[in-house]
């Protein structure tokens, strides 16, 4: 009886902490404006031109490799030729869908 008021305590005990962190955290927040924070825009310009670039061309090779060692291993799936293809288009051509989609969202 004694252990499952203890539980009862500690559950109580822990509601009571994450009430009182998300209260702190909405008094000491700011406001928020949807497209004026520039803060990750140095890092999303290199990571989508690694992308576009030479990362996306060494994913694709890896890719491709990957494929033709499965074909070499004596175990054919048209997966082994439609993945490699894949992520050539979506490194070529994904990276712009992508980054015009969520610029035009946000």
């Amino acid at each position: 009886m004694k252990n499952d008021s203890l539980k009862g305590s500690r559950r109580e005990t822990a509601a009571l902490a994450a009430v009182s962190v998300v209260a702190v955290a909405a008094m000491c927040a700011g406001p928020a404006f949807a497209g004026t924070d520039a803060t990750f825009n140095t890092a999303l310009a290199r990571f989508t031109a690694f992308l576009s670039g030479s990362g996306g061309k060494i994913i694709t090779v890896l890719s491709l490799a990957g494929g033709v060692i499965g074909l070499a291993s004596g175990r054919f799936s048209v997966g082994q030729v439609a993945i490699p293809v894949g992520v050539g288009v979506g490194a070529g051509t994904g990276i712009p869908i992508v980054t015009s989609t969520v610029t035009g969202t946000i």
